[in-house]
């Protein structure tokens, strides 16, 4: 059952298969084990960051394609379900309609740039994909009539994913509310995301993508249509992107440019990717838990270490909350040096 759920994909490693089962426990028992606003949140944003970068990977890990343009698909996809909510009011076919519009628009701006841009040199795909992310941010910034400009939208979700509904009283001392539902609108709805990018990954389409990351010119050689399967993969990658963008409006309840369109969300993801391991999708569940956890915590930690080492030289200056950003470069270089192939890579090694 668990295999074909997997799609066939097993972790192939004791250490691995027990570190994904822990945070699929917490994450699927979140607000019980952690109860609190802020722990919630961290759970709910790495559920939706394990499909955002586990989309990336269908294209930068199993492609070969390197693009830096996924924010704005997923920007695409919170923007989409913000202006249906906005204009057809709450209500759950608001978010069916903006969830389907951004991911159909997202696969349809994916297509126009692989098939005018998939034919060069990576690095000037990279490029391209670059210029047109940036012109995006501009115009969506830009546009404050139709997206609220650098304000952004804050919208309505249905009410039975809102703080005010209730259903019952508590469960575990946990409150049956509209927040506990949308908690687990976010955790189902990337659940199954994630599955259906594993049972790409593992199809006979994914095994071609990983012929044509190895060696494009030997899959040209054998029949296959090189660019066709990068655009496929790019549209793919795009769509789930853009879910990923619609849950994350759905929870924040806001859509603007800095939470879904910026430079620095890419540069998250591309460290996650690399943290977690290229070409696995498990690597996007490692790497998406541990830099979430690193960006909500790190900072509180430094402060209590910090204030353990006071009276000391140098060490509390070192260790101040306001250099987290510094540490978690630090982590992240550590990382890179001890798991080359990330942490995902290491672990079935090790097991061979």
């Amino acid at each position: 059952m668990i295999k074909a759920l997997l799609s066939g994909d097993l972790p192939r490693s004791t250490a691995l298969a027990l570190i994904l089962s822990v945070i699929f426990i917490c994450l699927a028992l979140a607000p019980f084990l952690f109860p609190g606003v802020r722990t919630v949140d961290t759970a709910a944003r790495i559920c939706i960051f394990i499909v955002l970068v586990a989309s990336y990977d269908l294209m930068l890990g199993y492609g070969g394609i390197v693009s830096f343009a996924h924010t704005m698909f997923f920007g695409i996809g919170a923007y989409g379900v913000a202006l249906a909510s906005t204009h057809m009011g709450r209500g759950f076919d608001a978010i069916a309609v903006g969830s389907l519009a951004g991911a159909g628009l997202a696969a349809a701006l994916a297509l126009l740039i692989g098939l005018f841009s998939l034919r060069v040199r990576a690095i000037f795909f990279a490029m391209i994909t670059l210029a047109v992310a940036s012109a995006v941010a501009v115009l969506v910034s830009q546009l404050s009539g139709l997206t609220g400009g650098e304000d952004g939208l804050t919208f309505k979700t249905p009410r039975a994913l809102g703080p005010a509904f209730k259903f019952g009283d508590t469960l575990f001392g946990v409150k049956l509310n509209g927040k506990l539902l949308a908690y687990y609108f976010v955790f189902f709805g990337a659940l199954i995301l994630f599955l259906l990018l594993l049972r790409v990954v593992n199809s006979p389409f994914g095994r071609v993508l990983q012929a044509i990351r190895e060696n494009d010119f030997r899959a040209e050689a054998i029949g296959y249509r090189v660019v066709l399967y990068r655009v496929a993969a790019t549209c793919l990658s795009a769509s789930a992107a853009a879910l990923a963008g619609s849950l994350y409006a759905v929870w924040l309840r806001y859509v603007g440019p800095d939470t879904t369109l910026s430079l620095e969300i890419m540069i998250d993801i591309l460290l996650m990717v690399v943290i977690g391991g290229m070409g696995t999708m498990y690597g996007a569940v490692i790497g998406a838990t541990l830099f979430v956890l690193a960006q909500n915590y790190l900072q509180a930690l430094m402060g209590t270490a910090s204030g353990l080492f006071e009276g000391l030289p140098v060490l509390p200056e070192l260790l101040s909350a306001d250099r987290w950003l510094l540490w978690l470069g630090v982590l992240f270089i550590l990382s890179v040096y001890f798991f080359p192939t990330g942490v995902v890579g290491r672990m079935r090694k090790a097991r061979g």
